[in-house]
């Protein structure tokens, strides 16, 4: 009884205690308490989303047999609003963080953030279509494009990122990030959302990819697992701060393929066309077009050992002799 009234006294005082930097960045002094939105009500979001881009897929029902186009009308229309709100609420953060003192412009880039994405819904599925024909084509194993559609990690990655993109073009903060990395912790594949990915585009099997902030990639371009397109080094200002907003990724050319375990740094470096990287290669200069870059094969070590595993002897065999 006397620990249960230890706790009831205790309880409050953390609370006040916690309360001070509630809404504030770490070391944050003086600002006011802000709420942004919820990291599972961004999730909730972009799963409605897919579940508008490709109905039955990816929600937890069955598309509705009649008045399916009413329902996801109303659907959109909700999931509008709500991501508005959100993505207003993002902005008001990321205002008082800068010390921003017009506030009264973060409804309106809200609205227009928004409504630039959904506007690009159409635009996106298209491309989202081409995706999952490279998907099914380049991969022997798959049966039908309703499988990549509905198992495929490479691909649900992809339709993330290409719902996420228009809003970091749109300078949204949080909101962007928050999406990209619910796909990276479903899937192992980690792509920024400031990214730009043509067409066309598959990653094979997928855990372990990374695709930086600034990579510029062409159409038809497929990679395997555990490839990361990255940064080489990470210039810092005269107060020894990472500068923000420079070129740090390679570009990829179209119609590249890259193999397993290959690493490609350097915001300089650039992919030629039709190229083919095999696996885990390592490279920090451009290669160009129609180049195939393969480290040097080492000869294997093969040695035939005769040792006998332990087992019961053959019969008219005799039993090697022990010393």
């Amino acid at each position: 009884m006397q620990k249960e009234m230890d706790l009831k006294q205790l309880a409050p005082k953390v609370v006040d205690r916690l309360s001070s930097q509630w809404g504030c960045d770490l070391g944050g002094k003086g600002r006011r308490a802000l709420n942004p939105t919820g990291q599972k009500a961004v999730h909730k979001v972009l799963i409605d989303l897919i579940s508008i881009l490709f109905p039955g897929c990816h929600s937890p029902n069955p598309a509705p047999a009649s008045g399916r186009r009413n329902h996801f009308r109303k659907m959109l229309t909700d999931t509008s609003l709500q991501l508005q709100e959100q993505v207003q609420r993002a902005f008001a953060y990321q205002c008082e963080f800068d010390k921003c003192r017009r506030c009264d412009g973060c409804a309106k880039k809200a609205r227009e953030a928004v409504s630039y994405l959904i506007r690009s819904l159409p635009g996106i599925q298209q491309v989202l279509q081409k995706d999952i024909v490279a998907a099914y084509e380049g991969d022997p194993a798959a049966k039908s494009t309703m499988e990549v559609v509905m198992s495929y990690p490479g691909l649900y990655a992809i339709i993330v990122h290409r719902l996420a993109h228009p809003l970091y073009e749109k300078k949204v903060p949080l909101i962007p990030r928050i999406m990209s990395e619910y796909a990276h912790s479903c899937t192992g594949i980690d792509i920024h959302p400031g990214a730009t990915i043509g067409p066309g585009f598959f990653i094979d099997h997928g855990t372990g990819v990374v695709i930086g902030e600034t990579c510029l990639i062409g159409k038809n371009v497929k990679l395997y697992q555990g490839v990361t397109l990255g940064a080489l080094s990470f210039e810092k200002d005269a107060q020894g701060r990472l500068v923000k907003g420079i070129k740090r990724h390679p570009n990829v050319g179209d119609n590249v393929v890259i193999y397993a375990g290959a690493t490609i740094l350097g915001g300089l470096t650039t992919i030629g066309a039709h190229s083919e990287v095999g696996g885990n290669v390592w490279l920090i200069h451009s290669v160009p077009p129609r180049s195939k870059v393969y480290n040097q094969q080492p000869k294997p070590l093969i040695r035939q050992v005769n040792t006998r595993l332990p087992g019961p002897a053959v019969k008219g065999e005799r039993s090697p002799s022990r010393t």
